[in-house]
């Protein structure tokens, strides 16, 4: 046989076995495998969708709980804020001026009828009052020294007060 002859022969034993992969069996089968890949292609896409937003609550869940963490701590850090913010004002109380003293015991003394009529010095040093001056009765006396003493930051009182009937 001649080279033509075994070509012809080769191109029609293909055409042969070739000729069934194009039947309706083979494109039905072809139909088959890609329906399933896209079955496939679906499902992992709804489990990718699934993961995703169950990634997502999670995230919420977790930026919820940094906010109410963030909230707890800035109210804890306000109350700290509030007991220093005391702290240095007692601190402060503490460098409280003889004057301020002074002010505060006669700013007292105006507002108690007991001491009507009275002419009453008050000096202040180191934090002890010295009363002077006479007040209309004893009990005008006690009054005025318990108003001193009861001041805030007065260490002693010394009552020098003379009881003298208006």
């Amino acid at each position: 046989m001649s080279f033509s002859k075994y070509l012809t022969t080769a191109v029609l034993v293909g055409v042969v076995f070739a000729g069934p992969a194009c039947t309706k069996k083979a494109v039905d089968e072809t139909k088959k495998d890609a329906g399933a890949a896209l079955d496939a292609t679906k499902a992992g896409a709804d489990k990718a969708i699934d993961a995703t937003r169950q990634a997502g609550e999670r995230t919420a869940d977790v930026t919820k709980d940094i906010a109410q963490r963030t909230a707890d701590k800035t109210k804890d850090m306000a109350g700290q804020v509030a007991d220093k913010s005391k702290e240095v004002a007692a601190t402060t109380g503490a460098a409280v001026t003889d004057g301020w003293i002074t002010t505060k015991v006669k700013a007292k003394f105006a507002d108690e009828t007991v001491l009507e009529g009275s002419d009453i010095n008050v000096d202040t040093s180191d934090h002890v009052v010295t009363l002077r001056g006479t007040v209309p009765s004893d009990a005008a006396r006690a009054r005025a020294a318990a108003i001193a003493g009861g001041t805030e930051h007065v260490t002693r009182v010394v009552n020098q007060l003379v009881v003298k009937p208006v």
